[in-house]
């Protein structure tokens, strides 16, 4: 791998981080899209799983007052259930695939009803979540924006979202580490991408909070739906053009 293309990766690790410190979503979408380029499947999920777990971990850490465990406890049991099941199959998907998953995800959530949105704090849904939430990381690799249905309707503020999500998905990327890792193992995989990486991450993570602290919940979600159907359109394309050299 050059020089660049290092670089390249290491900014992209610096911003998906900070992104997702910020909004609690999206960064994710950014730094996959990236490895995506330079690895194959199985080795981007794992190296995106190792990063996150380091981003994530650091905001749950960070925002853990307001943590609302009990939907912790219920997502994790959820999650568990679903690697259960989703590592009897073994499924991998392709780039093409992942692309288009990412890029579609968004507009399918905004196709979705507002009345057909359930909240996060209503019984049973925590556990529902985590089992749905964690199906669509291992098919699509991103499952933040699916996660973001079940927190849009509740009336948590954007500490509180921020931490929770964290903590959810601090867990998932374990889970996705777990599945592509036991399947595939580590490809091309080497200690000078993914040891430098998680510096990285925790620079754009230890950063975030700076201007979460600045912003307001009408402008958290409005910049959020923003960068999200921007980075929506972009792997529409990516997906699509991967799909017509291949056909």
């Amino acid at each position: 791998m050059t020089a660049t293309s290092l670089a390249l990766i290491g900014a992209t690790i610096v911003l998906g981080s900070f992104i997702s410190g910020v909004f609690g979503m999206a960064g994710g979408m950014v730094l996959l899209g990236v490895l995506l380029v330079y690895f194959d499947v199985a080795t981007a999920m794992v190296l995106f799983s190792i990063l996150q777990i380091t981003a994530n971990g650091w905001r749950a850490l960070h925002w853990r007052s307001y943590v609302l465990w009990p939907i912790f406890y219920w997502y994790l049991a959820g999650s568990v259930l679903a690697f259960i099941v989703m590592r009897s199959i073994a499924y991998v998907p392709d780039k093409a695939v992942v692309y288009l998953l990412l890029g579609l995800m968004p507009f399918t959530v905004e196709a979705l009803p507002e009345s057909m949105r359930p909240n996060i704090e209503w019984r049973g849904v925590p556990f529902i979540t985590g089992i749905f939430t964690t199906i669509i990381q291992f098919m699509a690799g991103v499952g933040g924006l699916f996660l973001d249905i079940f927190f849009n309707k509740s009336g948590l503020d954007r500490k509180t979202t921020n931490a929770t999500k964290a903590i959810t998905q601090t867990f998932s990327h374990v889970l996705r580490a777990a599945y592509f890792g036991s399947m595939a193992g580590v490809g091309e995989l080497q200690f000078i991408v993914w040891g430098p990486g998680i510096v990285l991450a925790l620079l754009g993570a230890i950063a975030a909070p700076f201007v979460v602290e600045r912003m307001s919940d009408h402008g958290f979600r409005q910049w959020t739906r923003g960068i999200i159907f921007t980075i929506a359109v972009v792997y529409l394309i990516r997906g699509g053009l991967l799909m017509w050299q291949g056909a």
